[in-house]
């Protein structure tokens, strides 16, 4: 179980009550941003101190990892912002009958600030530019404190739940953002019904998408079945995100057993262009262990071709969930 802080000054209704966190992946200027980065570091089980207005108002409990999910429709005014592409977490907040307000309580909490990533500065006051950061369990610990009886019974509840045994939930704004896109071909009448049906059961890696990766693609390059009904055809750039070309371009596809799909599709594996396999420092090793994957030494499964060079990529940039801490 890790500590994480949210600020929510403007979201705080929307993503408490309908139990999530959102954010961009990239600042307006196209920029990187750790305290959008770290969405893909938080673990189902983990606990989240949401600050609004100048207090600790709610802490939750992480549901699933991180993933793609378009920007709530809530957040504006009408439409969904389904062109505007983020990273979301499913969390479990439970509001808090006693708010505390921390800048009154740094006689106590500045001792355990981290040096980097701070959510807040020595002297209690925000920092505007933080949306999510990690903080130390001695922080962490000392908040709890302050919140009292009731975040203390909170915690203890989520440490017994067992929430963190990597239990993940249904990625809720994934599955809407699927259903849209779904929806959209189903009712494009530019298309022949043909085209139409190849790429719904892309989606699924079957059809004419699975034949145009066979013709590269022989066999799982993790675990070496070549069986082509045991294998599903998956996207590097997912069908979610790809435009209908992209989605039954062989080029775009390994074939892979479904568990191994699984992974790659959710962001806990991915490979460089040569072939070397990239691990999520936040996936569960035990289950990649019994799932075929040797997380202790680096897997090489051949080198991809310059197209699936491009199409990993994004994989890599837009699935792969990474871990900034490990990486600083």
């Amino acid at each position: 179980m890790r500590y994480w802080w949210v600020n929510q000054n403007q979201t705080y209704r929307h993503e408490v009550e309908g139990g999530y966190l959102w954010s961009p992946k990239r600042k307006a200027n196209g920029h990187s941003n750790p305290f959008y980065d770290f969405m893909r570091e938080v673990k189902p089980g983990d606990v989240i101190f949401s600050f609004a207005n100048t207090q600790i108002r709610a802490i939750g409990v992480a549901q699933s990892y991180a993933y793609e999910a378009p920007k709530p429709i809530e957040f504006g005014e009408a439409g969904a912002y389904w062109d505007k592409i983020g990273w979301r977490i499913d969390v479990r907040f439970q509001p808090l009958r006693l708010p505390a307000r921390p800048s009154e309580h740094m006689s106590r909490l500045a001792r355990y600030l981290p040096v980097k990533y701070a959510p807040l500065r020595p002297n209690g006051s925000g920092l505007q530019s933080v949306y999510l950061t990690m903080v130390p369990e001695d922080f962490a610990a000392e908040l709890i404190d302050i919140l009292g009886a009731e975040a203390h019974s909170l915690v203890n509840a989520i440490r017994l739940s067992a929430t963190d045994s990597g239990h993940d939930t249904s990625a809720i704004g994934l599955v809407q953002w699927e259903e849209h896109e779904l929806h959209r071909v189903q009712s494009d009448t530019t298309m022949t019904s043909t085209d139409r049906l190849a790429i719904v059961m892309a989606r699924r890696g079957q059809g004419l998408f699975k034949q145009r990766v066979n013709r590269i693609e022989k066999a799982c390059r993790i675990t070496g079945v070549d069986r082509l009904e045991h294998l599903v055809a998956s996207h590097c750039k997912p069908w979610r995100d790809a435009t209908n070309e992209e989605r039954l371009d062989g080029e775009n596809g390994l074939l892979l057993t479904p568990s191994i799909d699984h992974l790659f599709d959710r962001g806990f594996i991915s490979f460089e262009g040569n072939g070397r396999l990239i691990v999520s420092p936040v996936a569960h090793e035990e289950s990649l262990s019994r799932m075929g994957i040797d997380t202790r030494s680096p897997q090489t499964v051949g080198r991809f071709s310059n197209a699936q060079q491009v199409y990993l990529e994004f994989h890599q940039e837009n699935v792969l969930l990474k871990s900034r801490y490990l990486e600083t």
